[in-house]
C-alpha cells in the first residue's frame, strides 16, 4: 500500500469519528466504563494482596530455649535460626523482658500474684518471622530439630486461614478481571457493529468499485484505536482522581487501616505509569480488535 493511500485511510478514520459522532461517543463511554471496571478490579486486588502480606509479616513464631542453656549456646542458637531458610527476622527476648511486658498489661491485683514466685517462671526465647507463610510448617519442623530448643509455638491455624483467604481472593479477582475483559470485548464489538451498519451504504460502494477488505477495514481500525486511546486517557484520569481521594481518606494522621493491623494503600504515584500503560494497551487492543472483527463479519456477510 502506498504512503498516500495510507494517509488517506487514516484521515478517513478520523473523519468517520466525526461523521458518526453519536456512535463514536457511545463507544467511547462504553469503553471508558469498561476500562474503569477492569482497572478498579485490578487495583483492589493489588491492595488486598498487599494488606494480606502485611498481616503475614506480623506473624511471630516463639522459639522457647531449654532451661539452663549457657549464654554462648544461646548466641549460637540465634545464629542457627538466622541461617534457617524462610526466616526473615530473629530477635532475642529474655525472661526479664518477657515478664516486664506481661506485668505491663496486668492490673495491680494480678501483678501481686507474682510475689509468690521465688524466681521468674518465664523462659528465654527467640521471636522469629518467616518470609513465606505457606512454608511455616516446614520451617517450624526444621527449628524443632535444632539443639537447645525446648518447644516452638507458631500460629498454624491463623496461617492456614490467611493462606486460604489469599488463594480465594486471587482466584476471585482473576476470574472477575477475565470476565470484565470478555464483557468489554463483546460490548465494544456490538457498538462497532452498529457503527458499521450505519455506514453500510458507503462500504457497499467501496466494495463495488473493487476496494480490498484491508482498504475498507483500516479506517475502522483507526477509529477503534483513537477511541481506545481516548477512553484510556479518560479512565486513567478518573482512576487517578478517585484513587487519590480514597488514599487520602485512609492516610490521615491516624491511619484508619493501621487500627485493624493492615498496611497502608499503595501510593498511586508508584503505580501510575504501569496503570497508564495498561489502560492504553488494553484500550487500543480491545477497541481496535473489536472494530476489525465486527467489520469483517459485515464484509463476509
Amino acid at each position: 500500500m502506498r504512503l498516500n493511500s495510507f494517509k488517506y485511510l487514516v484521515k478517513q478514520g478520523f473523519t468517520g469519528i466525526w461523521f458518526n459522532r453519536v456512535n463514536s461517543f457511545a463507544s467511547l463511554c462504553v469503553m471508558t466504563i469498561s476500562l474503569l471496571m477492569v482497572g478498579i478490579s485490578v487495583l483492589l486486588s493489588l491492595n488486598i494482596t498487599k494488606m494480606i502480606g502485611s498481616i503475614e509479616s506480623r506473624n511471630e513464631v516463639m522459639v522457647v530455649i531449654t532451661e539452663g542453656v549457657p549464654e554462648n549456646n544461646i548466641t549460637l542458637l540465634g545464629e542457627q535460626l538466622a541461617d534457617t531458610p524462610n526466616v526473615s527476622e530473629v530477635s532475642f527476648k529474655s525472661r526479664d523482658d518477657a515478664l516486664a511486658e506481661l506485668l505491663a498489661d496486668m492490673s495491680e491485683d494480678e501483678q501481686s500474684l507474682f510475689q509468690y514466685f521465688s524466681h521468674n517462671p518465664l523462659p528465654d526465647c527467640y521471636m522469629i518471622r518467616v518470609s513465606d507463610i505457606t512454608e511455616l510448617s516446614r520451617t517450624v519442623s526444621q527449628i524443632e530439630r535444632l539443639e537447645f530448643v525446648e518447644m516452638v509455638k507458631s500460629p498454624d491455624d491463623f496461617a492456614r486461614i490467611l493462606i486460604g483467604v489469599r488463594n480465594v481472593s486471587a482466584i476471585l479477582f482473576s476470574a472477575a478481571t477475565v470476565s470484565l475483559i470478555i464483557v468489554c470485548f463483546v460490548i465494544i464489538s456490538n457498538s462497532t457493529r452498529a457503527s458499521v451498519y450505519a455506514r453500510r451504504r458507503e462500504i457497499s460502494i467501496m466494495r463495488y468499485v473493487g476496494a480490498s477488505k484491508s482498504f475498507i477495514e483500516i479506517p475502522f481500525f483507526v477509529e477503534g484505536m483513537v477511541i481506545g486511546l481516548t477512553s484510556a486517557a479518560i479512565a486513567f484520569g478518573l482512576t487517578w482522581f478517585a484513587y487519590t481521594e480514597v488514599y487520602t481518606m485512609f492516610s490521615t494522621d491516624v491511619n484508619m487501616l493501621s487500627i485493624f493491623g493492615l498496611s497502608a494503600l499503595i501510593p498511586f504515584d508508584t503505580i501510575a505509569l504501569r496503570v497508564g500503560i495498561a489502560y492504553a494497551v488494553f484500550g487500543v487492543i480491545l477497541s481496535a480488535l473489536g472494530t476489525v472483527i465486527s467489520t469483517r463479519k459485515h464484509l463476509n456477510a
